[in-house]
């Protein structure tokens, strides 16, 4: 049997997320949609984090206040693995500005803001391995079976020589 394609993605549930008490109602979607949790923890971003996570907005003049609203409270952060898990997860989220993101959605459904807009997914396979590296060390990462995995793939589905 040839390897599945499986990726992993980061998400950062943010402090407006957890302020208003939305933490489980989001990673209760994730999990429905049939994505895999293989990371998560409570944490404080400080100015060094930050300021990587953000390094293509650091010089530009609304980044302190990004800074200051993502390190005031604590975020979760969680590595969700699945096939196609990048596309998957912002679809799930959907667009940045909450006001605009499709009703169904997480953003769309609880957010008006673009930067108190719920939560941080990776943009991409590359951003997403980047990422996990910067909030997860590889001792926090697991691989493991979830039961249901074939209740959520059909038999075969992810192959490499899988042409869809």
């Amino acid at each position: 049997m040839a390897k599945k394609r499986q990726e992993r993605t980061l998400v950062i549930i943010k402090p407006d997320a957890l302020n208003r008490g939305l933490a489980g109602e989001i990673i209760h979607r994730f999990e429905r949609k049939g994505l895999k949790i293989v990371g998560i923890k409570m944490i404080q971003l400080d100015d060094i984090i930050l300021a990587e996570h953000y390094a293509h907005l650091v010089d530009q003049p609304f980044f302190p206040r990004i800074a200051k609203f993502m390190s005031e409270w604590p975020v979760i952060v969680m590595a969700l693995e699945g096939l196609e898990a990048v596309n998957s997860v912002r679809l799930l989220t959907g667009e940045t500005l909450g006001r605009h993101a499709d009703a169904g959605t997480i953003r769309g459904d609880y957010s008006m803001s673009v930067q108190a807009n719920i939560v941080h997914a990776s943009d991409s396979i590359e951003n997403a391995r980047k990422e996990l590296a910067r909030f997860f060390k590889p001792e926090e990462l697991f691989d493991w079976n979830c039961l249901d995995s074939q209740a959520i793939y059909a038999e075969g589905e992810g192959e490499e020589d899988d042409d869809e």
